[in-house]
């Protein structure tokens, strides 16, 4: 959630960073709008406070004049008390008001894009930030895309995973299973190396969590809702391991905080069709780690570049063709403030598809869970929160089965076969 005070103090930078993400002008009058309902809670709140006030020091008024034997100017007072607190109330209930609506339409407002967003509305805009500059995988004459090559070699059953589900949730068998483990032990060990303190956090959220990250109410049409228990299944351990500093203080040496997670992520994905959704491209369940920082304001954008670096890390020792986009401002997510998309060439199916999203967020999750830290100056600060796919397992599994088959199978990255104990899925195995 914006601060309020950069709507009021920085509110050429907020009009110009909506405009990048297309707001129209009459979507732009919510800032004054926001302005105005703030000032109004600010004037309750000091006519509350007077009120509550004077009324306090009236019945301490009447409990002396009732010491001294005067009952009547002491039952005279009361009722001016009761007034007092008629009075009270009645401002209370405006002033609860007040900060509903207040609220309801900061919500509504996406983080403000960084200065270096580029201007665009939709993912035809983003701009490369690193193209692949070697050579892209040459495939046999007789290549065929993953979903075949899972068929092929029995790794992953998407009509066993559609019958005990549904669509979109694939069941991975064999040596598709071990892959599986094996990236996910890989992507947390370097995880672990680049200082980042492993996480197992629960795969459901409540709503408060949900809220404070931004999934809620913005993505709530993508997540999985337990009616019952009143809960989320998660759409990326963001949520969880972010949330676990959801209204804390903490002191400014403990910054950076690192941490990563790997689990499962759920994700509706509605209104999705056609060849984007074969075989891995685009499931409703899939393995993805995460890495999350908390950092100091001054360091977050050093520190965004970084993890942009471990992801490339990632893709250089997986030997994996990949580009770097940066996102533009219409094409951003809701609480972003700047995104690098990381693109993994599909070789057989001859197209780029996005393995991890990397975002500086600023002080936008930060405010909304009231997570902060104490200055040298004794000053209360928002931290900046990041986080990072390092990396969703499913389009990863698509693309080294894709690009590297041959005439006698698939030929794992030299990197994983510590972690899977073989190099080839076929006839070499």
């Amino acid at each position: 959630m914006l601060e309020i005070q950069i709507l009021r103090d920085q509110k050429a930078r907020a009009v110009a960073g909506l405009k990048k993400r297309g707001f129209s002008e009459e979507r732009l009058l919510a800032i004054d709008q926001i302005v105005s309902l703030d000032d109004q809670r600010k004037d309750l709140q000091t006519q509350l406070d007077v009120l509550l006030n004077e009324r306090n020091t009236l019945s301490e008024e009447i409990g002396n004049l009732f010491k001294s034997g005067k009952a009547q100017e002491a039952n005279q007072l009361k009722v001016k008390v009761q007034a007092t607190k008629d009075a009270a109330e009645a401002l209370e209930s405006k002033l609860q008001e007040t900060k509903a609506a207040l609220d309801a339409l900061l919500v509504t407002l996406p983080n403000i894009p960084h200065t270096t967003v580029p201007e665009g509305k939709t993912p035809e805009d983003n701009k490369v930030h690193k193209a692949w500059e070697g050579a892209l995988p040459t495939l046999p004459a007789n290549a065929i895309p993953h979903w075949e090559l899972a068929e092929k070699y029995n790794l992953i059953d998407f009509k066993l995973g559609t019958f005990l589900t549904g669509s979109g949730f694939p069941l991975y068998r064999g040596k598709g299973a071990r892959l599986q483990r094996a990236l996910i032990s890989y992507f947390l060990d370097q995880a672990r190396r680049a200082g980042f303190e492993e996480i197992q956090p629960p795969l459901m959220v409540n709503a408060e969590s949900a809220y404070a990250t931004g999934q809620l109410p913005d993505k709530e049409a993508q997540m999985y809702y337990v009616e019952k228990d009143d809960l989320y299944l998660i759409p990326t351990a963001e949520v969880p391991v972010t949330n676990m500093y959801r209204g804390q203080i903490v002191a400014e040496s403990d910054l950076p905080i690192k941490l990563t997670a790997y689990t499962p992520c759920f994700r509706r994905e509605a209104g999705s069709y056609g060849s984007d959704v074969k075989g891995l491209n685009r499931v409703h369940q899939f393995d993805k780690v995460e890495i999350v920082q908390f950092e100091h304001p001054s360091r977050s954008y050093d520190t965004l570049m970084e993890m942009v670096s471990h992801v490339s890390h990632l893709m250089d020792s997986l030997e994996l063709p990949y580009r770097i986009l940066h996102l533009c401002g219409g094409d951003m997510g809701f609480t972003s403030a700047t995104t690098y998309d990381f693109e993994v060439w599909s070789a057989a199916q001859q197209k780029w598809l996005e393995v991890s999203s990397v975002s500086n967020f600023e002080s936008f999750q930060a405010n909304r869970m009231k997570m902060r830290f104490r200055d040298d100056k004794g000053k209360m600060q928002l931290v900046h929160t990041l986080n990072g796919s390092a990396l969703a397992l499913a389009r990863i599994v698509a693309a080294l089965l894709e690009n590297n088959q041959t005439e006698k199978g698939i030929r794992l990255p030299q990197v994983l076969v510590p972690y899977t104990g073989f190099e080839w899925i076929g006839e070499e195995s």
